[in-house]
């Protein structure tokens, strides 16, 4: 299958409870689960790349950060505008990011399925809102329209007990400033 998000981006970083607004407005880009480039790497931390286009609006979304949760641990930048800011992930949680990285997206907890939405509202090209249900909670219960287009996608049945979004792969969820252009969608 190919990948378009990060599982980090889909699966982590929602739960740091960052409002949709803030990271939109502020240029984020993807969350990572490792920073290819740095010396210092954090356990059960999402490292959150951004190119924000407003600095001074960035700096308050920061330092706001910093003020909201004693999640964030660090921040940094690279060339061309890039701001790396890393969040501890909550310990709570645990095991549920570890079913995560093993592609158990169903057998995770109730409480961690809990953070995120059941809805989204989609703003459709003219202008309207429609509710549709969140990508999430499609993985989260194997729901049917998302296992009858994988079956169509790939040609092939799924058994009840496959989950039906792809694993985790470690190099495609490493930032890699050098590789930037294949997650800057």
């Amino acid at each position: 299958m190919k990948q378009g998000k990060p599982i980090t981006t889909l699966f982590m970083v929602p739960t740091l409870k960052i409002p949709r607004e803030e990271l939109i407005n502020n240029g984020f880009i993807n969350g990572f689960i490792k920073d290819r480039k740095r010396d210092v790497q954090y356990e059960d931390a999402v490292y959150l790349l951004f190119n924000p286009k407003d600095f001074d609006r960035f700096r308050m979304f920061l330092d706001n950060e910093y003020e909201r949760t004693s999640a964030v641990i660090d921040d940094y930048d690279y060339n061309d505008g890039f701001v790396v800011v890393v969040y501890k992930l909550d310990p709570k949680f645990k095991t549920d990011f570890d079913l995560i990285k093993q592609g158990k997206y169903s057998k995770t907890s109730y409480e961690f399925q809990s953070l995120f939405p059941k809805i989204k509202k989609i703003i459709t090209p003219d202008g309207l809102h429609r509710d549709e249900l969140s990508l999430q909670f499609r993985i989260f219960n194997k729901t049917g329209d998302l296992v009858d287009f994988w079956e169509r996608e790939l040609g092939m049945r799924f058994d009840p007990k496959q989950e039906i979004w792809y694993g985790f792969d470690k190099d495609f969820e490493t930032l890699d400033v050098d590789k930037l252009k294949e997650h800057v969608q």
